[in-house]
């Protein structure tokens, strides 16, 4: 089972960083270059810290929904 678990949060650490690439690197780097301005890095940085802070809010509540669904015997699904 804990295996289950690092497996799951290996993906969901994959899909962030997958998600940051398309939204925030296209966004702040519409012509890559050799290396980034100081605005793509800034437009970047921001970006990257909303998405994960976004991430991080929905992540919280899911695992406090399936805590609370497992501790009222009412679970109905997993983490998939």
């Amino acid at each position: 089972m804990n295996q289950v678990r690092q497996e799951a949060a290996m993906t969901n650490a994959r899909q962030l960083i997958e998600k940051v690439n398309e939204h925030c690197f296209e966004k702040c780097v519409p012509k890559p270059g050799t290396s980034l301005s100081s605005g793509e890095t800034t437009c970047f940085t921001q970006c990257m810290e909303k998405y994960m802070q976004a991430w991080n809010t929905v992540s919280k509540q899911y695992i406090a929904r399936l805590k609370r669904e497992s501790t009222s015997g009412g679970a109905t699904g997993g983490m998939f």
